[in-house]
């Protein structure tokens, strides 16, 4: 049977019962809490032997899968001095695999002598079968599709209505159908384990909607995954068999314990000091690196061993192909600052479990230099959001962006080349679950966010968007065709850059929020997609642009461009870019010039992309190769002259 000895916390099976484990080095003594069935009713309370590794075991006779358990840790109760002890509040396990029932908000989890027995998840004792990890499903240059799991189901009217809204229905044949047709190479699963909501939402009536409010690292959040990791990793396994790797979004920069007047539910309660930050010279508080309230010191060793133990579980037994790191730099932080060589960054990338795994860094956050774009280590993918910012720039209008256009569609080397970097580790995005829809992008000069109960203080200020002539929803028959053309445009110049790529889901239907650019507490049909009205047209583009992706070998390259054998920057009138051309503030058009392999016929070729970004036709002139005969895309139909439509991104191939 498997032991614990060699581990800091979780339960093992053996052939009498169950051994048991939970890590603290502050607590003077900690309780293992047995339960009933049900989890209601506690059977008793059992003394822990602390060993000289500050981890606290015990094994119990004839307990087997499916027994609720959680526990209790005495010690000294002064959070002034950052010590929470309150053996009134029973503890989840931080290595808890399954959860007996959702995780709530209650203002009793932050009274001292309470007893929160009732009010808290049980953990279960599992036997979790092995997965089959293969090699990561996401090639070079893929294309990933952020889900919000809940949202992207609950209203698609081909799952059954017992399934929707649950990681199961990602299996269903209709989604996978969906996924295909788009040419999917991951889903990006935002956060899946067990959360609570914030405790300023129950009063405004309102439910965290994205999960990025975790206590358990690794308990799936029955709500969203009711079959706990059987349900996981069968999912994982069809999408699998569909060519579709599975990503899961986590959070190990903070928890939902919160601030100091937040709830003791599992780390607090067993070791405050050493799983959270603290002012170095006050250690009653809590630094806030997050804007959550906490911050998870992933700098020390139990810590650290947590979230490795935590990836390991997910790939071992679901068999996950990578995952994605909010807030990354945190993981990266010491009491010194964010370092790329830091102990618990090169542990992820070592580990002999996730040495292949895919790794997506967000990699910034509130704290001191919490701005780490391109500082992660060669291994890393990253969130690229000056690219993101100069596509919107760029396609808004603003003045000067053709350069910084450019460099973002040659894979952001300014970012990305430095100490030696040979090729992109950009993940490209126009739009992602934080900030605005693709089209309310296009919609709203500013955002609405009153119905999150913050009189629209939340959310980002400056979205470099832009409303096309009128704020906000609107039936003009002029103006809706403007709104569907710039998003195609958005799409397009997305689908052309260097590097990995990423699309939120419901972006290609056209979904809004209706201005709203922090939906994180609209768990309704403000987030949850409308199949019945998606966008048939945009769903066509995506699965052509996504398809055109795959057939031309320069689009899965990521290696940066060596020069003009490459690529070349041609103006509209297929001359080279010259210097007045780059610098001109308005210039209208650029056509980037390709060279690749089309992996449909087997031969070389040229590509041409062409941008016209103003508001009128704009005429092109590319330049005649051997062949002479450039056809448009798709299609492959053969074109003489060539007149861009205002606001569009074409391609052409020459062969």
């Amino acid at each position: 049977m498997n032991r614990i000895e060699n581990r800091p916390g979780g339960v093992a099976l053996t052939d009498r019962g169950t051994d048991f484990a939970v890590w603290s080095h502050h607590a003077e003594r900690i309780e293992l809490c047995l339960f009933d069935s049900v989890g209601r009713a506690e059977i008793c309370r059992l003394p822990m032997n602390r060993g000289d590794d500050d981890v606290h075991r015990l094994h119990v006779d004839g307990v087997v899968p499916g027994a609720r358990y959680g526990y209790r840790a005495h010690g000294r109760y002064a959070p002034d001095q950052g010590f929470w002890f309150d053996p009134s509040k029973l503890l989840v396990d931080p290595y808890a695999k399954e959860i007996d029932r959702p995780f709530a908000h209650d203002p009793r989890l932050s009274v001292f002598g309470t007893d929160t027995a009732a009010l808290v998840p049980k953990a279960i004792v599992t036997d979790d079968p092995l997965a089959r990890p293969m090699r990561p499903l996401l090639p070079k240059g893929g294309f990933i599709y952020e889900v919000a799991v809940k949202a992207f189901t609950q209203r698609h009217p081909d799952v059954p209505a017992e399934q929707r809204g649950t990681v199961a229905a990602l299996a269903h044949p209709a989604v996978i159908k969906h996924l295909k047709r788009l040419g999917v190479d991951a889903i990006e699963l935002m956060p899946i384990v067990a959360w609570i909501d914030e405790r300023h939402l129950p009063p405004l009536g309102l439910t965290n909607a994205w999960g990025y409010n975790p206590i358990a690292l690794m308990a799936l959040d029955p709500r969203i995954v009711p079959g706990g990791m059987t349900e996981l990793r069968e999912t994982v396994h069809t999408l699998h068999e569909a060519g579709i790797g599975v990503i899961l979004d986590l959070v190990f920069n903070h928890t939902g314990e919160s601030d100091k007047l937040g709830t003791t539910l599992s780390l607090r309660g067993l070791d405050n000091l050493c799983c959270y930050r603290h002012l170095h010279d006050n250690p009653g508080v809590l630094v806030n690196d997050t804007g959550c309230g906490n911050t998870l010191a992933c700098d020390h060793p139990f810590v650290r061993r947590l979230i490795i133990d935590s990836l390991r579980h997910f790939v071992i037994h679901a068999g996950i192909d990578g995952f994605r790191f909010d807030l990354a730099p945190i993981i990266g932080r010491s009491a010194h600052g964010f370092h790329t060589t830091s102990r618990t960054l090169h542990a992820i990338l070592t580990d002999e479990v996730l040495e292949d795994r895919v790794m997506i860094a967000e990699p910034w956050d509130i704290g001191p230099g919490g701005y780490q774009l391109g500082n992660f280590p060669d291994g890393f993918l990253e969130w690229n959001d000056r690219a993101r910012d100069d596509i919107r720039r760029y396609w808004r209008g603003d003045g000067h962006m053709m350069g910084a256009l450019a460099t973002a569609l040659a894979g952001s080397s300014e970012i990305f080349a430095h100490d030696g970097g040979t090729e992109t580790r950009s993940v490209n995005f126009v739009a992602a679950h934080d900030g605005f829809t693709l089209f309310d992008l296009v919609s709203h000069s500013h955002k609405r966010n009153g119905r999150n109960g913050e009189h629209n203080r939340d959310g980002h200020d400056e979205n470099y968007s832009w409303n096309n002539g009128v704020e906000g929803e609107h039936e003009n028959h002029v103006v809706l065709p403007h709104r569907r053309q710039d998003v195609a445009a958005l799409l397009s110049t997305l689908f052309a850059t260097r590097g990995t790529i990423m699309l939120t889901a419901g972006d290609e239907l056209g979904r809004t929020q209706h201005g709203n650019n922090n939906a994180y507490c609209q768990d309704n049909e403000l987030t949850w997609l409308d199949w019945e009205k998606a966008d048939e047209h945009l769903i066509a583009h995506v699965a052509d642009l996504s398809a055109m992706r795959k057939r031309f070998s320069v689009f899965s390259e990521t290696k940066f461009f060596s020069g003009e054998a490459d690529v070349a920057w041609l103006s509209p009138a297929g001359e080279p870019m010259a210097v007045s051309d780059w610098e001109d503030e308005a210039a209208p058009g650029l056509v980037v010039l390709l060279e690749t392999i089309d992996f449909k016929l087997k031969t070389k070729a040229r590509i041409a992309i062409l941008f016209n970004r103003s508001r009128t036709a704009l005429d092109f002139h590319l330049p005649a190769g051997e062949k002479k005969n450039w056809r448009h895309l798709p299609g492959d139909h053969q074109v003489r002259q060539i007149r861009l439509k205002p606001r569009s991104v074409e391609f052409y191939v020459e062969r």
